[in-house]
C-alpha cells in the first residue's frame, strides 16, 4: 500500500507587532558588532590567499633509480683506536690525544704536500706562550647530542696550510670512544642546537652562506645531514675558494675542502673541555 509523505503544516503568518519585536532584538545583536568593527583593535582583512599550485612531476617515465650513483658515507662511524676513556666518561678524554690519533690513523693526510703544517704544530699543544697559541687544536664542548643523558664531544682543529677546520663528533659505546660525525671546510661559524650541530660556511656569492645541519639519527646511530642550503646574510664580498683542490665532504674521509675558518664560541651552557685547559684551550680559540 502506497504511504503518501506527510503534509508538514502550514506556518501562522507572524503579526505586524511580532515582525517588530524581531527587528528590534536583531537591532540590538547586530549593535555591538557593527561597534566593534570601527575599533582599532577590530577584526582587519589579510587580504586575499593565494592560490594553491600543485607540484608538477617531471619526466614521469623515467625509471626510479634504486641506489645511489656515489657512495658517500652518510652513516660511517669509526671507533678511535688507542684512545681510553676512563670509567666511560668522555670528560676525561684529552681532545688533543684523539686529533694525534687521527693523524696518526691517516699518515697520508697529515704528511708532506697535504696537512703537513697541522702535524707538525701538534707539537706546540699544551705548550704554554706563543708556542702554545700556535697548537691547532680548538676548545673542544660538550652536549648530549643523542638524548642518552650522556655528554658527547664536538671538536675542531685547523687542518694547514690554508684555513680549513675540521669539526669532528664522539659518543661514547662501551667505553670506547666513537666518531658519528665528521666534516671539513671554510667555516664561518659553528653551533650545536638541540641534537644537532649547524655549519655555517661562505659562499662564492656574495650575501649568501651555506648552512649545513647535522643531526642525531636513533636508528643509524649517527650523525646525518639532514639540511643543506644556501641562505641570505646580507651584502658582502664573495670568498674565493680556489685555495682547495677538492670540494668538501660531509664523510669522514680527510678530504681537502675550502679555506677559511673559525670555530665560533658557543653558548655559555656549553662547558669547554676541562683536559684542554692545559692545551687546545692554551691556543687561545
Amino acid at each position: 500500500m502506497h504511504l503518501r509523505s506527510p503534509v508538514p503544516p502550514r506556518r501562522r503568518p507572524r503579526t505586524r507587532a511580532a515582525r517588530a519585536a524581531l527587528a528590534i532584538a536583531a537591532a540590538a545583536l547586530l549593535a555591538p558588532v557593527i561597534a566593534g568593527c570601527g575599533d582599532a583593535g577590530g577584526l582587519q582583512a589579510a587580504g586575499s590567499t593565494p592560490t594553491a599550485i600543485s607540484p608538477d612531476r617531471l619526466w614521469p617515465d623515467l625509471t626510479p633509480a634504486s641506489s645511489p650513483a656515489f657512495e658517500i658515507g652518510e652513516v660511517e662511524t669509526e671507533a678511535v683506536k688507542g684512545i681510553a676513556v676512563p670509567d666511560g666518561d668522555i670528560h676525561r678524554v684529552d681532545p688533543v690525544a684523539v686529533v694525534r690519533a687521527e693523524i696518526a690513523a691517516s699518515p697520508g693526510d697529515y704528511g708532506d704536500g697535504a696537512y703537513d703544517e697541522t702535524a707538525r704544530r701538534m707539537a706546540d699543544c699544551g705548550k704554554g706562550g706563543a708556542r702554545g697559541r700556535d697548537c691547532p687544536v680548538l676548545k673542544a664542548y660538550y652536549r648530549d647530542l643523542t638524548g642518552d643523558g650522556h655528554d658527547e664531544m664536538t671538536l675542531g682543529f685547523r687542518q694547514l696550510p690554508g684555513n680549513l677546520t675540521a669539526v669532528r663528533v664522539y659518543t661514547v659505546r662501551k667505553k670506547t670512544l666513537v666518531q658519528v660525525m665528521a666534516y671539513e671546510d671554510a667555516v664561518s661559524g659553528v653551533e650545536l642546537a638541540g641534537r644537532s650541530v649547524i655549519i655555517r660556511s661562505p659562499s662564492e656569492v656574495a650575501g649568501y652562506e651555506y648552512r649545513l645541519q647535522w643531526t642525531w639519527d636513533q636508528q643509524q646511530h649517527a650523525m646525518l645531514l639532514t639540511h643543506d642550503e644556501m641562505l641570505r646574510t646580507g651584502s658582502r664580498k664573495p670568498v674565493s675558494r680556489k685555495s682547495a683542490s677538492l670540494t668538501p665532504t660531509a664523510t669522514p674521509a680527510r678530504s681537502p675542502s675550502p679555506s677559511m675558518s673559525t670555530f665560533t664560541s658557543t653558548p655559555p651552557s656549553l662547558s669547554p673541555s676541562p683536559s684542554a685547559s692545559a692545551s687546545a684551550s692554551a691556543s687561545g680559540r
